[in-house]
């Protein structure tokens, strides 16, 4: 496939994703949205492709989502069906991601960033969910599950803004990089990553992505049960 709205490149067994429309606040449009979804199943059966770093062109991360497609009729079941396909693909794909968060982050870019294994970002990022002003509900589950109920209910509730400092402290991002470094961070991080076996990884993306809201026995029984057993039959073959 061509890609438009993004770029990609692969290096070193990473592969990079780069919002691509700059001059629309790289703004999640359906395009854009088909194209990750595409890259991200392409990628998927490409054991040379390790882990994905999501990044922005220009100054902005993203500032969420296409607003003047979600005012035309005729596209309002591509914009349902392109979304909905989008946020599973992120969610569910099977090697870790970064989001190497350049700028600000806002409404379904923020989401984006939520939906990544780790978030680092530039001390110029911004974070927010405006978009409950204009009667659209927050992403609200992948964000608690990084910083905790409370907290999550007050930024999803009030829109509010928040900078990189207050981000870090919520556990929102793992770090603040120096302005300019914060693909080369995060390409970085994703080369640690892959010291690890390329199966340990996949197992351990896996239960990352389902267990959450799992009981303790029953993430235990998948986390530690079942890889000990194959790593002990494994072992005496």
């Amino acid at each position: 496939m061509d890609y438009q709205d993004i770029s990609v490149r692969e290096t070193d067994r990473i592969g990079i994703v780069t919002l691509n429309r700059p001059d629309k606040r790289n703004a999640l449009s359906i395009q854009v949205r088909t194209e990750i979804t595409a890259c991200l199943e392409k990628w998927s059966v490409n054991d040379g492709i390790g882990a994905v770093v999501f990044t922005g062109a220009g100054p902005v991360f993203s500032a969420g989502f296409d607003l003047k497609e979600f005012g035309k009729a005729e596209l309002a079941a591509e914009v349902f069906r392109s979304s909905s396909a989008y946020h599973k693909a992120v969610w569910h794909f099977a090697r870790p991601t970064i989001a190497a968060l350049n700028g600000p982050a806002f409404g379904g870019g923020f989401d984006l960033a939520t939906l990544c294994d780790i978030r680092i970002c530039d001390p110029n990022a911004t974070f927010g969910h405006p978009e409950i002003k204009f009667g659209a509900p927050p992403l609200y589950t992948p964000l608690r599950w990084i910083v905790g109920s409370g907290t999550a209910r007050d930024l999803c509730f009030t829109g509010r803004t928040i900078g990189a400092a207050e981000a870090h402290r919520i556990g929102l991002v793992s770090e603040v990089v120096e302005e300019g470094g914060v693909l080369d961070r995060a390409i970085s991080l994703a080369k640690t990553i892959l010291e690890a076996p390329f199966s340990t990884l996949q197992v351990t993306k896996k239960y990352m992505a389902g267990n959450e809201g799992r009981g303790f026995d029953e993430s235990f029984a998948e986390e530690h049960d079942v890889p000990f057993e194959n790593f002990i039959r494994m072992s005496s073959a």
